[in-house]
């Protein structure tokens, strides 16, 4: 008898992390050829429970969340109540036998990883094809394949990534050749220095303070190099701002939004106390920082183009925005460029609204992020790519980082009426990016557009 036991115990591993993980294949007891329909119910709400937690933790809203859990479930027979955040669900399955069993389960970190959600819903739709007829080992490895899936790019390629998409922002602001070049640099090293201290699992607080300063200091550099080699104008510093802006929490803005929409309050507003909480971070850290060096926030020289070349650019400068912040989400490389044309379209007619039209900002946003919602529903059924994994990337660029580092610059500075100003600016906007997706959704799915 104390042999058994002794094996037992010696197959048994207790998670050493914080937040400790869960061995989910210990956790079953029956055996990996049982069919999960005829597993006991805390074997299927355990099922259901992985699958909510790994599509939560690639960066997604609680509605996704709760409707791949709620399809996992009705194939395997069982009724589910889900209670999502941001790191956490809360649920409850029920079988006809008068039964229930309740967990709650966690995530350490979140964050945003497109190819992983891919494979999460294919293997949901598979699995509500089959009818649940998959047996418990079945399951267990392909969800331990797409768990231990790893990033697509590696830190040089994500730095790459965040230089591109930057650059293009940093035109997109005003900025010159000069500040593309030196956001450039300043955003590679930041986003690289961010993604080496993800590997080695550093807090978020620290990562994007590190990286918000890293970006500045290296934008910095360069300038100094192209004064002093090429003698470039002083204004140019101005464009310090863009080095940071990879740093954008433009994922749990939008599905914050989305999530209030459909009155998942928590996940909602969890999600954007996530995001205000990145932004108040980077925000103070880049204030700080220019402070250290001497500088400060400004108008860029302007550029002097026609508007046909100015539309033009601004075209060719919002695809390399997207396209770079698309692979900052582990989009594979073919939908990181559909979904840039896309954002291409869209943003560049949301700035010739602002400029041409006289739009309001907010109003014109509002414009451009409906068209990529509407581009990317009619997209989605020839591609089969998650809609939020072409809709989100397509809009991030929209977010007003600059007017966000403004308001806390001046704020900072208690000028108190200027950082007001642009804090409403920032906040007019931010509003309307989630209004455009949510309108262009009910337009579009049926599914969302009902309370059920």
């Amino acid at each position: 008898m104390v042999k058994e036991m002794d094996k037992v115990d010696m197959g048994h591993h207790l998670s050493n992390s914080h937040h400790m993980k869960i061995q989910w294949e210990e956790f079953f007891k029956s055996k990996d050829e049982t069919l999960a329909k005829k597993a006991t119910l805390v074997e299927k709400a355990s099922i259901v429970g992985r699958v909510g937690l790994m599509i939560l933790s690639c960066g997604t809203g609680s509605w996704r969340v709760r409707d791949s859990m709620n399809t996992i479930a009705r194939a395997l027979d069982i009724t589910c109540s889900a209670d999502i955040g941001l790191l956490t669900i809360d649920c409850t399955c029920f079988d006809v036998n008068n039964q229930s069993y309740s967990q709650t389960l966690t995530l350490p970190a979140t964050g945003v990883n497109m190819t992983k959600l891919n494979e999460l819903e294919r293997f949901v739709r598979q699995f509500e094809a089959g009818d649940g007829n998959w047996n418990i080992g079945q399951i267990h490895r392909r969800l331990g394949e797409i768990e231990h899936l790893k990033s697509r790019y590696t830190p040089a390629i994500a730095g790459l990534a965040a230089a591109i998409a930057c650059a293009g922002f940093i035109f997109l602001l005003g900025g010159g050749l000069p500040e593309i070049i030196c956001a450039f640099f300043g955003a590679g090293c930041g986003n690289y220095t961010r993604m080496k201290m993800g590997q080695k699992h550093i807090t978020m607080v620290a990562k994007v303070a590190t990286a918000v300063f890293v970006a500045c200091v290296t934008y910095f550099l360069a300038f100094q190099l192209l004064h002093f080699i090429f003698d470039i104008r002083s204004s140019h510093i101005f464009g310090y701002i863009g080095s940071m802006l990879f740093v954008i929490p433009g994922f749990p803005f939008i599905t914050a939004g989305l999530d209030l929409s459909k009155l998942d309050m928590r996940s909602g507003l969890e999600r954007m106390a996530y995001a205000l909480l990145i932004i108040i971070v980077a925000t103070t850290v880049g204030w700080a920082t220019a402070l250290l060096i001497g500088i400060h926030p400004g108008d860029m020289t302007k550029l002097g183009l026609t508007p046909i070349n100015l539309t033009i650019f601004r075209l060719i400068a919002s695809f390399c925005g997207v396209f770079g912040f698309s692979l900052m989400f582990n989009s594979k490389i073919n939908y990181a460029a559909l979904t840039a044309v896309i954002g291409a379209i869209s943003n560049t007619l949301r700035l010739s609204l602002v400029d041409y039209g006289h739009m309001p900002p907010a109003l014109a946003a509002f414009v451009g992020v409906l068209l990529s919602g509407l581009l990317a529903s009619f997209i989605r059924e020839k591609v089969g790519y998650p809609r939020i994994a072409i809709t989100v990337p397509s809009v991030v660029i929209m977010v007003p980082g600059l007017y966000m580092y403004r308001a806390v610059f001046n704020l900072g500075l208690t000028r108190i009426s200027l950082g007001a100003y642009w804090a409403t600016e920032a906040i007019m906007i931010v509003i309307a990016l989630p209004l455009g997706l949510i309108a262009a959704r009910i337009l579009t799915d049926s599914k969302w557009r009902h309370a059920s």
